[in-house]
Formats: C-alpha cells, structure tokens, sequence
C-alpha cells in the first residue's frame, strides 16, 4: 500500500487522533516524500523510541513569505562579521545538532531518512559558524515550490534566527510559495509565522507542489545586506 493510500485510508483516524503509527509501511524516502505531498510529517516520541507516527494537526504552521519580518535587533546583529553562513555543507551534522537536547522526536531512522533526502537533492541545511564551528542551523524538506521546515538550533546567541533569516532569503530567490512550520512557537510568531486550518494549509501546499522551485537560486556570496532585503523590509 502507497503511503498516501494509506492516509486516505486512515483519514478519519487521523481527523480525531492527528496521527498514525508507521506499523505496517515500509519507511524509505520516496514514501516520505509522498507523506509532505499529501501533508503529513513524521515523528517520534523520544530518541531511543523505533516507532515513527504521521502527523496532520488540525491547525498548521506556516510561515508567509511575503510577510516575513526581521526585527532591528537581529538585523544589526547580521551586520556583525564574525559568522559565515553556508548551505548543504554539514547537513548531518545540523541534524544531530538539532537532536542534541534532553527531549527530542528525532530517532535514528529519522536521522536515516532525512540523511538520504539529502543525498537524492530533497533534504537541504542552513549551517552558521563562528570561527570555523558549527553554532546553529536548520533543516528541512524542498518539495516543488514548498519548504517543510524541520527543526532548527542554537549554540550562540541568534544562530537560529540568522539561519532562518537565511532561508527566507533563499525561498524567496528560488519562488518557493509555501514555507511549513508544522507549529507555532512563540520565537516563530516574532518573524511572521501564523496557523492556518489543515483545509487552508493543503489548499496553499497543493498550489505549491506543482511551482518548478529552485532552492540553490540565491548566490552563497549573497552580502548581508543583500540576504535582509530579499527575506523583507526590517522593522
């Protein structure tokens, strides 16, 4: 069974609970991508728990990119030259660093899968270092012209942020539409993001899917002044 039947199938299931276990579907990444199509992701309970369930929250989070906001606090940080910004270069190890933290859903066949998302093209990072060490970054799923965020950290003060200023940078360059949070934190609200109905976040994903997106579009000697007015207009 294809995972998208398979989702059909346990649509009810998953109007009531919002999730799924993976019990009986074979996990590999053209199912994963075919979960983001249809607007489910994956997680797990803990680190050392082998399950992993689907989810499909009622309310969703996304991110609009037309009206990402970075605030002058950050944007006068940006201007600071000690870090560099690179893309796809330390995608595992962003994983793990997103991984490192005393409650985490990322398993190891999470890290397995998003790992060979990487290798086929689908799976990119945003890694920021200061002094040639890996301090924070952020990863995710480019499907068509949608961004799945995944998960993002921190090991200095506004790593996270300055990666996810980064990206924005770079959807917007390569006309992705549709930047996915999965949730709402109160950090996210602070740059833009919003929750939608799960009936508006497929309406905005299934125009998103057939966009010829390009997530390599923006040039990684983009200056910085150059990545704060392609992700917005600071205020």
């Amino acid at each position: 069974m294809s995972l998208a039947c398979f989702v059909l199938a346990g649509a009810q299931q998953l109007c009531s609970n919002h999730r799924m276990s993976d019990r009986g579907v074979e996990l590999n990444p053209t199912l994963l991508l075919n979960a983001y199509a249809v607007g489910v992701f994956p997680m797990a309970e803990h680190a050392d728990d082998p399950e992993v369930f689907w989810v499909d929250p009622p309310m969703r989070g996304v991110m609009p990119l037309g009206a990402f906001h970075v605030p002058k606090s950050l944007a006068k940080r940006m201007r600071r030259p000690d870090y560099t910004v690179t893309v796809n270069r330390a995608f595992d190890a962003v994983v793990d660093g997103c991984a490192d933290r005393s409650e985490t859903w990322i398993n190891a066949r999470i890290r397995g899968l998003y790992s060979d998302l990487h290798e086929f093209g689908y799976g990119h990072s945003i890694e920021v270092w200061m002094q040639d060490q890996l301090v924070g970054g952020l990863y995710g799923v480019a499907l068509g012209g949608a961004f799945f965020g995944e998960s993002m950290f921190s090991r200095a003060p506004d790593a996270s942020k300055i990666a996810l200023v980064y990206l924005v940078a770079r959807l917007r360059t390569g006309r992705f539409t549709l930047l996915d949070s999965q949730f709402v934190t109160s950090h996210l609200r602070k740059f833009g993001a919003v929750e939608v109905s799960r009936k508006e976040y497929h309406r905005q994903l299934e125009a998103a899917l057939p966009i010829e997106a390009e997530f390599l579009a923006l040039d990684p000697d983009t200056p910085v002044q150059g990545v704060l007015q392609l992700s917005t207009q600071t205020s």
